[in-house]
């Protein structure tokens, strides 16, 4: 099976596995061009709850239709057509597909950033601030009016209630499905602690749950946000010409292939398209990464969301906005998103099982010491503790407090340290996954470069004229905005070139820029400059520029010559990439640009591996055809292009300062100030933090086994119970607080 058709099977694999989890389920009819979807169910069944769960699923869905009936009829599922629906189903049979009741739902759109009301995240920090206020009020209140005890039980009760609240509303649901897990041993451990005085601990242990919770659903909540930059920088008008050549607006989503579309200097292109009248060049590093602008002349294509740079040009349009680029781009961040596993919490691992071995084994311990041992079931006497009492310390002391807070610490430590230095992880994941990657692929614009053009020299035919050449290029330049004269201008000033009045100074719509220099026209601009006049016959002859650089010529009274311009590559580059391959891993550039180009960064850096001339689709391949061949893969990158690959990556990585707000949204780890040496510094942090996390799940596993051994075969007094849950705790945290100090360069 080729790459292609393995993407486009990707949707009905994930559909299959969806309806193999729900069993009331019989099939599922998607029409993606209409937009629309249906469930064929089979008695009750929670729509909501189903909604949510098959949104996640269908989001990698296309408009192509995979033929695989025969490989899907073998597993015990059918696949057809429908009109222009696909119907994906259990092989159940005519008469069971006859009581099957077709629901409509709604097809999950892209929708821009979730209201402040919409994001679950802010209502779970309100209430673990509470909880956390609440109980350094209960302690303050206990040690300045201890004769008050009931003020302190009212304030950890109000902590209590909102620690808790969250955690009920998820343990309710799951005994509503018969089902608990660690949310129910949080509260059933915070009860226990309550019944035998323990209300402190009690409160701690929810504010520490309950804020664990809410970094959670923070970083939950970026996936509706990665893609709102892109929406809202998308055009949403266009000029769109009829056959008399009148002009008239437009909304986007109105737009329909063959339509003539118009774009001026300045304007942003509203769909993919062909032009068919007119010259200019395009900036397209939102979309390739190049930062050389791309010249556009009849014929060429024009990408949906590009910058026109020169003049105005007329397109006609070849794909639906809704089919764009850089909405396939919006579409490729969400499949990736989807279709890359999510890493699970260690908690979440051990949750239900360790749930049902504490409760479990706390109650069996109670019938042992109250039946088979005779101890009073609930009243403690003299020195004789209850068997009630008992099983409450067991479920203490057994309780996941110091486990809980054991990734939580470390990783809430490595962000503080990172933050400081000029590395920005969003989320305790990319921390614990960037220390297992061994292949990095890295972006070549603004990342490996500068994503700044530079001057790297002029030449002049015949030789000898440089000097004029600068002096003309800098004249010429000196008023325009343009990436390559922003170049110029810099390099000129550099040089202490003297500047030069021109007079009639005009831009040269789709060429470049003229003006009068005494009694003779001066001109920059592209090689057709020449080509177009008196000069045509020689200019053929002219050595073309070398694949890694862009040139623009200048042309004046006796002087013929050209300005040479380069991406200029990062000082830092090299020996970061020295130090990778020092640390055993493998470098691979991954770059829209030319590939003479991208191999000429790469030999000067010392790259491993290079794949240039790649489309953001190609890119995605790229990175998956990587983590396939048993690799972790992280990619640093800069530009909207980047952002699906970013999304498919093990670790996304972006650059600070140049990045879109794309990669921005969708990285992981940022590296502010555009300082690629902070790649080492955060993989250097991510292993020690590693190592901290497993020392702290040695430690605090370590005293839960130890103390509920104890508790089992010997009345452990409560105190010395709560003195080794506390103080598991605080060396957990103080083990933590080391990635605090000591250096990670």
């Amino acid at each position: 099976m080729g790459k292609s058709e393995k993407g486009r099977g990707n949707w009905t694999e994930e559909l299959v596995r969806f309806l193999c989890e729900q069993p009331g389920i019989g099939a599922v009819r998607l029409d993606p061009s209409a937009h629309r979807i249906a469930v064929a169910t089979l008695g009750q069944v929670n729509l909501a709850d189903l909604e949510q769960k098959l949104a996640a699923t269908i989001s990698a869905v296309e408009a192509r239709f995979a033929d695989q009936p025969a490989r899907l009829a073998a597993a015990g599922f059918t696949l057809r057509k429908d009109g222009a629906a696909v119907v994906i189903g259990r092989n159940m049979g005519a008469t069971a597909e006859s009581l099957w009741l077709w629901r409509e739902m709604e097809w999950p759109e892209i929708k821009a950033e979730p209201a402040p009301e919409d994001q679950e995240w802010r209502t779970l920090a309100v209430l673990a601030a509470i909880c956390g206020g609440a109980g350094i009020a209960g302690l303050l209140a206990d040690f300045l009016v201890p004769g008050q005890p009931w003020l302190a039980r009212a304030f950890y009760l109000v902590g209590l209630v909102a620690g808790a609240w969250d955690a009920a509303i998820d343990s309710w649901e799951n005994l509503k499905k018969r089902e608990i897990d660690i949310h129910f041993l949080m509260l059933a451990v915070a009860a226990g602690a309550m019944v035998i005085g323990a209300w402190g601990e009690a409160v701690l242990l929810l504010f520490l749950f309950s804020a664990s919770g809410a970094m959670e659903e923070y970083a939950l909540d970026r996936t509706q946000r990665e893609v709102s930059s892109l929406l809202k920088s998308a055009p949403k008008r266009a000029t769109v010409l009829d056959a008399a050549g009148h002009e008239h607006e437009v909304a986007v989503e109105e737009l329909q292939v063959g339509q003539r579309v118009r774009v001026r200097p300045g304007g942003a292109f509203p769909a993919d398209g062909l032009v068919v009248h007119g010259k200019s060049a395009s900036d397209e590093a939102n979309l390739t990464g190049e930062a050389t602008p791309v010249e556009k002349g009849v014929g060429d294509q024009v990408f949906s969301g590009t910058l026109n740079l020169w003049g105005a040009v007329d397109f006609e349009v070849i794909r639906l906005p809704g089919e764009s680029t850089l909405q396939k781009i919006i579409r490729l961040i969400q499949t990736a998103q989807k279709l890359k596993a999510p890493s699970e919490r260690f908690t979440d691992k051990f949750g239900t099982g360790y749930t049902y071995a504490v409760i479990g084994g706390s109650f069996a311990m109670f019938l042992l010491w109250w039946l088979g041992l005779g101890l009073p079931a609930f009243a403690n006497t003299g020195e004789t503790r209850s068997a009630f009492y008992r099983a409450m310390t067991l479920m203490v002391v057994a309780s996941p407090c110091a486990l809980v807070l054991s990734i939580p610490s470390a990783i809430l430590a490595a962000i503080a340290w990172g933050a400081k230095h000029g590395v920005l992880f969003r989320g305790g994941a990319a921390i614990e996954k960037l220390a297992d990657v061994n292949i990095v692929a890295l972006d070549k614009t603004g990342t490996l470069t500068t994503g700044e053009l530079v001057v790297t020299g002029y030449e002049s035919f015949p030789p000898g004229r440089e000097t004029e050449v600068m002096e003309l290029a800098y004249a010429l330049e000196s008023k325009s905005e343009h990436p390559l004269a922003r170049a110029i201008v810099r390099d000129a000033k550099a040089r202490g070139v003297r500047l030069i009045e021109l007079a009639d100074f005009r831009n040269i719509v789709g060429q470049g820029v003229r003006g009068r220099h005494g009694d003779t026209q001066a001109l920059l601009g592209r090689r057709e400059l020449l080509e177009a006049g008196p000069l045509a016959g020689w200019a053929g002859q002219l050595p073309p520029a070398p694949a890694d650089l862009a040139e623009v010529w200048v042309v004046g009274k006796d002087v013929l010559g050209r300005v040479l311009l380069r991406d200029q590559i990062r000082a830092e580059s090299k020996g970061v990439l020295a130090k990778l391959k020092a640390l055993g891993m493998r470098t691979v550039m991954l770059t829209g640009d030319r590939r003479q180009a991208a191999e000429a960064v790469a030999r000067e850096l010392g790259l491993d591996e290079v794949r240039a001339h790649l489309t953001p689709e190609q890119k995605v391949a790229a990175i998956q055809e990587l983590r396939q061949s048993g690799g972790r893969v992280a990619m640093v990158g800069d530009g909207v292009n980047d952002a699906p690959s970013l999304a498919a990556a093990d670790v996304s990585v972006a650059m600070g300062a140049r990045g879109s707000d794309a990669a921005l949204e969708q990285a992981e780890v940022i590296l502010m100030h555009d300082r690629i040496e902070n790649f080492l510094a955060a993989k250097r942090l991510s292993s020690r933090a590693q190592a901290v996390i497993r020392q702290n799940l040695t430690i605090s596993l370590g005293v839960v086994i130890i103390m509920v051994i104890a508790t089992a075969f010997g009345a452990v007094p409560l105190a010395v119970g709560v003195a080794a849950h506390e103080g598991s705790t605080l060396i957990v945290c103080l083990n933590s607080l080391r990635l605090l100090f000591g250096s990670n360069k």
